[in-house]
């Protein structure tokens, strides 16, 4: 059974961090590339970054400099590092794994932005 489980998501501040955690079960993690995407109340679900088997990154314009992707796959965990939070950044973030034509999601874990 696949499972990609995030966590640390939550409240903070604007000009704040967090680091959300993607635990993944039951897929040949190393050879995946993992990916966040995020989706607002009201908007399409968008790419944040993702980050290839080799290690490889690759970031959304809105992130650039703020959010760092990275991967552990001795713990089958993709982390992101999201820094200088905006209240835009308020979404629910989601985990992605693919590989080939194969596609598994998280269940998402909520980020707010406010003061």
């Amino acid at each position: 059974q696949v499972q990609l489980v995030e966590s640390g998501g939550g409240l903070v501040q604007p000009g704040g961090s967090l680091r959300l955690s993607c635990a993944a079960s039951g897929i040949p993690f190393s050879h995946y590339t993992m990916g966040w995407y995020r989706q607002a109340p009201g908007k399409q679900r968008e790419l944040v970054a993702y980050i290839i088997s080799a290690g490889n990154t690759n970031y959304a314009n809105f992130v650039k400099g703020r959010f760092t992707i990275s991967r552990d796959n001795a713990k089958n965990t993709v982390y992101l590092q999201m820094n200088s939070l905006k209240p835009e950044d308020t979404a629910v973030y989601y985990c992605n794994g693919r590989f080939a034509t194969i596609n598994y999601w998280g269940q998402g874990t909520q980020v707010t932005v406010s003061s």
